[in-house]
C-alpha cells in the first residue's frame, strides 16, 4: 500500500533512519514553546540539512497555524510526512512528544510529593515569574512577524477585546479572522500577506534547491485511497477508546470526563500551544475545577523546563484531575492514567489532521486568498495570547481577583491591595534577565527557580 504523495519518494536521498535520528535531536533541542521549537526546526531542516526549502517550510506552518492543536508538533509530522509519507509523520510526530511526556510525568510525581515543601515552592514561585515574561516575550516574537500591516493589527486588537472582555469563543474569533483576511484578499483590499513566523536567515535557499524540491505532489487515485484508510484508522483509534470510557465510566468519572475534554479541545483549539493554554486554563480551572489558577501557572512552568510541546502542559492537568479523584485507584497510578490519557487525546487528532489536510494543502502553496487568511489568523492569535499574557500576570501577582460585569462584557480585574511584591519584583528581573540581559530561556527558568527558592528560604 502507497501511504506517500506521489511527488515524494526515495529520490529526496533522505533515508528513514536518517530522518528519525534527526527529529529525535531536534525534539531533545526543543526548549523555550512554539517559537524556540520552530525555530530549532527552521534551523536544522531548512539551513543545516537542506531538505525542505525556506517558502514550503512557511507554507507548512502557516497551515499548522490554522489547524487546532500545537502548531510546532504539527509541523514536524507535516514534514515527516512530506518525507516519509505516513510513517515518517507518525515517526517524527511521536519522536516530538516522547521527551516531554516522560519528563512532565516525573515533574508531576514531584509536584504533587513536595509541591509544599519550602524549597520546591520556592522554585515555582520563581517559575511563575519567568512564565509571565517567556509569554510576554511570545507576544512580541510573534506580534512582530504578524502583525506588519495595520489590518493585521486591527485583528488582533478585536480578537484580545474579543476573548478578554466579551468572552467570545476561541473558535469563533479564529473563523471570523479567516473569513476577514480570505475575502479582504479576494475582494482586492490585500490588506493582509502570509506571515512568517519562523523567519528567514542567512541560510535561507529556494523549494528548488532542497532535498524535496518545488514539486506540487500529484496523487494517485490509489494513493487518495490509501490516504482515506489512514485517516480513518486514526480517527478509530483516537475515538474508540474515548466511546468505551464514556459508556463503561458514564460522564460523571474523571476519566471519561478527561477523555471528553482534551478531545473536544483538541478540535477547537486554533492557533497554537498559547492559544491552547488560554482555552485549558478557563475550562479546566473554572468550569471542571481540576486545578487552581496559580496551579495551572506552576504547570505551565514545568512545561517550559522540559523538551517537546508546550502543550504537555495538558498533561500536568490531566495528572492533577486524576489524582485528586482516584476513586478506587491509588492516587499516583490514577495521575499517571490521566496523564497518558490526556496526552492520547491530545496528540491522536494532530495525526488525523496532518494526514487528512496536508495533501490538498501542498497543492495551495502559491494560494493567494488562503494565505491571506492564515495571516489574518496568526495576527489574531497574537491578541489571544496577549489575554494569556494578561490573565497569567493577574493571577501571579495579585493574590485576589473580581469580576466586573456589564451586559455583555466580563472583566476579571485584579484587587490592586492584595498585589504581591515579591511576585512584581521577581517577574521584573525575569522580564530584565530575558529583554535587556537576552538570557537563554533555559537559563532565565533556571535562574528565576533559584532566585525564588532561595526568597523562600530567606
Amino acid at each position: 500500500m502507497r501511504t506517500r504523495p506521489a511527488s515524494i519518494g526515495p529520490a529526496h536521498g533522505v533515508s528513514f533512519r536518517e530522518a528519525a535520528g534527526v527529529f529525535a535531536r531536534i525534539a531533545a533541542l526543543s526548549f523555550g514553546g512554539p517559537a524556540g521549537q520552530i525555530a530549532v526546526m527552521h534551523r536544522i531542516l531548512v539551513e543545516e540539512k537542506r531538505w525542505i526549502g525556506e517558502a514550503r517550510f512557511l507554507h507548512a506552518l502557516n497551515f499548522c497555524m490554522l489547524l487546532p492543536g500545537p502548531e510546532a508538533q504539527q509541523l514536524g509530522t507535516y514534514i515527516g510526512w512530506l518525507l516519509h509519507g505516513t510513517r515518517g509523520g507518525l515517526m517524527a510526530g511521536l519522536l516530538f512528544v516522547l521527551p516531554g511526556f516522560v519528563a512532565m510525568l516525573g515533574l508531576s510525581f514531584v509536584y504533587v510529593a513536595f509541591g509544599h515543601v519550602p524549597l520546591v515552592a520556592g522554585l515555582l514561585f520563581g517559575l511563575k515569574a519567568a512564565v509571565i515574561a517567556i509569554v510576554l516575550q511570545a507576544v512580541l516574537r510573534i506580534g512582530g512577524r504578524a502583525l506588519r500591516t495595520p489590518a493585521a493589527r486591527i485583528v488582533a486588537a478585536l480578537a484580545f477585546l474579543a476573548i478578554f472582555a466579551g468572552r467570545v469563543p476561541f473558535p469563533a474569533i479564529v473563523l471570523g479572522a479567516g473569513l476577514v483576511g480570505f475575502f479582504a484578499e479576494r475582494l482586492g483590499f490585500a490588506r493582509f500577506t502570509p506571515a512568517a513566523h519562523a523567519g528567514g536567515s542567512a541560510g535561507a535557499f529556494d523549494d528548488a534547491g532542497s532535498a524535496l524540491g518545488a514539486e506540487m505532489p500529484v496523487a494517485s487515485a490509489g494513493d487518495r485511497r490509501a490516504a482515506r484508510r489512514v485517516c480513518l484508522l486514526v480517527a478509530a483509534v483516537w475515538l474508540l477508546p474515548v466511546a468505551v470510557l464514556l459508556l463503561w465510566l458514564g460522564r460523571g468519572n474523571v476519566f471519561a470526563e478527561i477523555a471528553l475534554f482534551f478531545s473536544q479541545m483538541a478540535v477547537v483549539t486554533f492557533g497554537g500551544a498559547y492559544a491552547v493554554l488560554a482555552y485549558v486554563a478557563q475550562q479546566a480551572v473554572e468550569l471542571h475545577g481540576w486545578l487552581r489558577p496559580g496551579e495551572m501557572l506552576d504547570g505551565l512552568g514545568l512545561a517550559e523546563t522540559t523538551p517537546g510541546p508546550l502543550i504537555m502542559v495538558t498533561q500536568f492537568v490531566g495528572f492533577l484531575g486524576a489524582f485528586r479523584q482516584p476513586g478506587s485507584l491509588d492516587p499516583f497510578l490514577a495521575g499517571t492514567l490521566g496523564a497518558v490519557l490526556t496526552t492520547f487525546v491530545t496528540f491522536a487528532p494532530c495525526f488525523l489532521w496532518i494526514f487528512a489536510g496536508a495533501p490538498f494543502v501542498e497543492r495551495l502553496r502559491g494560494h493567494r486568498a488562503l494565505g491571506a487568511a492564515l495571516a489574518a489568523i496568526s495576527a489574531a492569535v497574537v491578541g489571544v495570547i496577549a489575554n494569556l499574557a494578561l490573565w497569567f500576570a493577574v493571577h501571579a501577582l495579585f493574590r485576589q481577583s473580581a469580576t466586573w460585569a456589564a451586559g455583555p462584557f466580563h472583566l476579571e480585574l485584579p484587587v490592586l491591595a492584595s498585589l504581591d511584591p515579591a511576585a512584581c519584583l521577581l517577574t521584573v528581573a525575569a522580564m530584565v534577565g530575558l529583554f535587556v540581559l537576552k538570557l537563554g530561556v533555559p537559563l532565565l527558568i533556571a535562574v528565576s527557580a533559584v532566585a525564588g527558592a532561595l526568597w523562600a528560604l530567606v
